[in-house]
């Protein structure tokens, strides 16, 4: 019996990871039609009785905010360009604080945002880390930076039930991802930890200064040109 139930879960665990990187390669390619986290705010909001409008509109890399791409990088991962998924510093920073008290700091960097929010659930299990970890590490392995860059832009919420770039220049700011300013990115940008709670169109103290902390970052990035090294030479080949 115990030999019977290993082989079927080595089977299972078999077919989950060709499945997983075949489903991974894919969304290379292919434009993902949703996400884990747009499906769970729906389910959400048939229990709560509250019916919600997704709105969504994939737009390809070169019809975004080339400083809402920057802005974003700023304000949320800084060490994109270098790290395979995972910034260490960041993480043992984050539990260092976490162990003071006070309120809890995260430390995910956006191929990890990029795996939870398409692939997975909310939530702060061992399970959901261990499945977030397998999919980032398939996304940096098999997609450039670029793309991952333009699968979160798509993919992240800004507002409830408002998902993507697009939706959220639309929704805050009544124009297109293409047109976005500096200013209106950089506040894009500053919501991002709490998009649900904060608005980037009715933006608070705090947003509005946090904002102009991007600001400032993306000029120490390099502005635009920092994205002309995103898919660098020490990537493996079939990522470039």
């Amino acid at each position: 019996m115990l030999r019977l139930l290993f082989r079927r879960f080595t089977k299972a665990m078999l077919w989950f990871a060709v499945g997983s990187v075949l489903l991974v390669l894919m969304f290379r390619f292919v434009p993902p039609p949703g996400t884990a986290l747009m499906v769970e705010r729906k389910v959400e909001s048939w229990f709560d009785g509250e019916p919600i409008d997704l709105q969504r509109s994939w737009r390809p890399w070169n019809e975004i905010s080339d400083d809402l791409k920057v802005a974003v990088i700023a304000g949320e991962d800084q060490k994109f360009s270098e790290h395979w998924g995972f910034d260490f510093s960041a993480i043992q920073a984050a539990l260092a604080h976490n162990e003071r008290g006070g309120s809890i700091r995260g430390a995910s960097t956006l191929s990890q945002q990029v795996s939870k929010n398409l692939f997975l659930w909310s939530g702060r299990s061992w399970l959901r880390k261990g499945l977030e970890a397998w999919f980032t590490g398939l996304i940096e392995i098999l997609w450039p930076k670029q793309r991952i860059l333009e699968v979160y832009l798509n993919s992240v919420e800004w507002d409830d039930g408002v998902f993507g770039a697009e939706a959220a220049a639309r929704h805050h700011f009544g124009t297109g991802a293409a047109s976005l300013s500096r200013q209106q990115a950089s506040l894009l940008a500053a919501v991002l930890p709490n998009p649900r709670v904060w608005s980037a169109s009715h933006p608070s103290s705090y947003v509005a200064r946090r904002a102009g902390w991007i600001r400032q970052q993306m000029g120490q990035l390099g502005g635009d040109s920092y994205l002309a090294g995103l898919n660098d030479s020490r990537r493996a080949p079939w990522a470039q």
